[in-house]
């Protein structure tokens, strides 16, 4: 069986997410969303929040399971047996910071990590974009999946 974990802190989750996780269900048995708590991180959303609008985008999906974590992603890996760290690519600064934390927690555990491109319709999409876009008032909806713009809109 090939588990894989998603790790992210999902603040909110966007468009580019979905995107990676849909395109990766073909390749994995199980897959794990794993939301990283940072207590020093101040997020715009709660844990609940954001574990709830994955849960929502995916409620239909067996394969899919939303958990929150602490620590180090290769240590939580080793916990619940997950073989492979799933991560996207948006561009080439992307590909460079992902790699060498890949090797590392290649050497760290020998959990390999697992690369998608994100499609050209997300691949401008980061969540810092997103937050902004809604800290200023602006409409994120087309950034986001309705399991979060629908949240935004109610408040």
């Amino acid at each position: 069986m090939k588990k894989a974990v998603f790790p992210g802190s999902f603040d909110p989750v966007t468009l580019g997410h979905i995107d990676i996780i849909s395109r990766s269900l073909p390749l994995f048995d199980e897959i794990v969303i794993a939301i990283g708590i940072n207590a020093k991180k101040n997020y715009m959303f709660s844990v609940d929040e954001r574990k709830k609008f994955i849960q929502n985008a995916f409620f239909a999906e067996q394969k899919i399971t939303v958990e929150t974590y602490t620590g180090l992603t290769v240590d939580y890996c080793k916990t619940i047996n997950a073989d492979f760290i799933l991560r996207g690519l948006r561009n080439p600064a992307d590909f460079e910071f992902e790699k060498a934390i890949a090797q590392t927690n290649r050497k760290l555990s020998g959990i390999e990590t697992v690369f998608l491109l994100t499609s050209a319709e997300t691949s401008f999409i980061s969540s810092s974009i997103v937050r902004d876009v809604v800290k200023n008032g602006g409409d994120a909806s087309i950034l986001l999946p309705k399991s979060v713009s629908e949240y935004l809109k109610k408040e």
